[in-house]
């Protein structure tokens, strides 16, 4: 498989690119890799790249976004921070991924048994992970299931995965009220914005 060209990538649209991240991550599951050549893929992109999707993700060393969806050099981009939330320097970087350098589809991928989703669980306290943790709050205080206060914590396994979930939707959201770029993208179907949850238990990549 050759790397993405500014030909191929004009072919692409929101849907296609949604479509190849869906099949990448169905070889993945499957252990079929695609039938690719990295050191000529690092010859064919060393004049320039045309990735059609931007992916926020987890830093989890488990849910690397080019092998869970069996992606090679200048296919995506990839933007990893604890907790997969958004902000200014993040939002920054999808804009020119998207506007300038012409990716098709934002993917606001959480994960499973996510730790820090567990540190906010547990209202962690650690240096200036403590600040990075207060981001993702409000997912907690979203999720109203348990109203018993013993049962929200990192030891409720259905409770962090459901704050997990809530906290891609809140990402979503703020990526459409704090980017007037990316909204109006979307706005015009020139991109599309959707959130996933990857299964750190078997691989598989659900999308909203």
């Amino acid at each position: 498989m050759k790397a993405h060209t500014k030909e191929t990538q004009a072919t692409m649209t929101p849907n296609k690119a949604l479509d190849f991240l869906q099949e990448g991550n169905v070889r993945f599951q499957n252990n079929l890799k695609a039938n690719r050549n990295l050191l000529e893929q690092v010859n064919d992109t060393s004049e320039g790249q045309f990735p059609f999707a931007t992916i926020l993700s987890c830093i989890d060393s488990r849910v690397s976004s080019e092998l869970v969806f069996d992606q090679g050099l200048g296919d995506i981009f990839s933007v990893r921070i604890a907790g997969n939330f958004v902000n200014e320097d993040i939002l920054g970087s999808m804009e020119f991924a998207c506007k300038l350098a012409g990716t098709k589809v934002i993917v606001v991928l959480g994960h499973t048994a996510c730790g820090a989703i567990k540190g906010a669980c547990d209202d962690a306290k650690l240096g200036n992970l403590t600040t990075l943790i207060s981001k993702i709050k409000p997912a907690v205080n979203a999720v109203k299931e348990p109203t018993d206060q013993s049962s929200r914590n990192s030891g409720n396994i259905d409770f962090v995965n459901s704050v997990a979930e809530k906290n891609v939707y809140l990402t979503i959201d703020k990526i459409r009220d704090q980017s007037p770029v990316l909204k109006e993208m979307e706005a015009n179907e020139e991109i599309k914005i959707v959130g996933a949850m990857y299964d750190i238990s078997n691989g598989a990549v659900t999308f909203y």
